[in-house]
């Protein structure tokens, strides 16, 4: 799904309050699946926010979201621990856009970035057993199991140019 209305950009300041409303919007839904941010997330929002932004600005990470024609933000999809040519992939999405080849989309964008933007050889990712739309959407995307547990499924994809 080459969508064009849908576009992965990095994080920047001026998505603080477009990312706190999805954030606010979805947090049932993720608490689904993964461990709950907590209230004090939200309580301190801006700075959680500004932080990232540093982190960023380190290169030790590469923070994006999948926004629609509208800007809202549908998905995010964070490159984290980035060292020796790889990093760790985490992503979400909005529960109003599952469904719909969006998570998909959004991981082969960041996976191009990885490769050609950052210079990275290889992602790794973890999804909970249990977690059966990320676990399709990691295996739909060129990613391998390399181990699995009661916790976690660990994925690997090496990134080829081409």
């Amino acid at each position: 799904m080459g969508d064009p209305e849908f576009a992965l950009v990095r994080l920047h300041e001026d998505h603080a309050p477009a990312l706190l409303e999805f954030e606010v919007a979805n947090r049932a839904w993720f608490a689904r699946s993964i461990p709950d941010r907590g209230d004090a997330y939200f309580a301190e929002f801006d700075a959680r926010h500004a932080a990232l932004l540093a982190e960023q600005a380190t290169g030790l990470c590469h923070f994006h979201v999948l926004v629609d024609e509208a800007g809202a933000i549908v998905g995010r999809f964070n490159l984290v621990d980035v060292a020796e040519g790889g990093a760790e992939l985490g992503f979400r999405m909005a529960e109003r856009s599952t469904g719909r080849g969006l998570a998909k989309l959004g991981v082969r964008r960041i996976c191009d970035a990885a490769r050609d933007e950052y210079g990275l050889q290889w992602l790794n990712a973890r999804a909970r057993p249990w977690n059966t739309g990320s676990l399709g959407v990691l295996r739909s995307t060129g990613f391998r199991v390399v181990r699995a547990d009661d916790d976690f499924v660990q994925h690997v994809r090496e990134l080829r140019a081409g």
